[in-house]
């Protein structure tokens, strides 16, 4: 088993329906949705505000949580017996958010681009998270429970339609791939 990491992201959008997302300078580029770690004293939803705008400087108000996504890394190789693999999985908790104040309250963060994007104007190279809580959070999705890999940099799982109610997008997911 390897180390797990806690982090948040928001789905930012504003109110002409743009969503905010960040491009890391280093790495593969992509782009994803702006967050960064939980730290042991405070709440994701604490924890959300304070990274988004540490991260892309908007002060933003998380509205509900989308859901949460645990991102693996299938390529890691298996750690000997008894200790932690070199990569953590990532638990993200993803909140629909949207920005506090009509401009930035602040600089971002050396290393992340931020930009608005209208949805159907989206880039292709997203993190596998941020597609699929995209797709989500478009849908109405909320209380999500979702496992993304780093091999699925480019499919988008749960592209289909909201779930039922009183059915996770998940347990959807699962029964029409049967």
């Amino acid at each position: 088993m390897s180390p797990l990491t806690w982090a948040v992201a928001a789905v930012v959008t504003d109110a002409s329906g743009r969503l905010l997302l960040c491009r890391r300078s280093e790495g593969a580029r992509r782009w994803g949705l702006p967050g960064g770690r939980l730290r042991h004293d405070e709440s994701p939803a604490d924890a959300v505000v304070r990274a988004v705008r540490a991260e892309t400087g908007w002060a933003v108000e998380p509205a509900d949580l989308v859901g949460l996504y645990r991102v693996t890394d299938p390529q890691a190789p298996a750690p000997p017996a008894g200790r932690c693999g070199s990569r953590p999985d990532v638990l993200v908790h993803v909140f629909r958010a949207a920005p506090a104040d009509a401009g930035p309250a602040g600089e971002p963060a050396t290393g992340c681009l931020p930009r608005w994007w209208p949805p159907q104007e989206l880039p292709d190279v997203l993190t596998p998270t941020t597609r699929a809580a995209v797709a989500d959070a478009l849908a109405g999705r909320s209380g999500v429970l979702r496992h993304t890999t780093t091999a699925d940099a480019l499919t988008p799982p749960g592209d289909g339609p909201p779930a039922p109610p009183g059915q996770r997008a998940s347990e959807q997911a699962d029964s029409s791939s049967r």
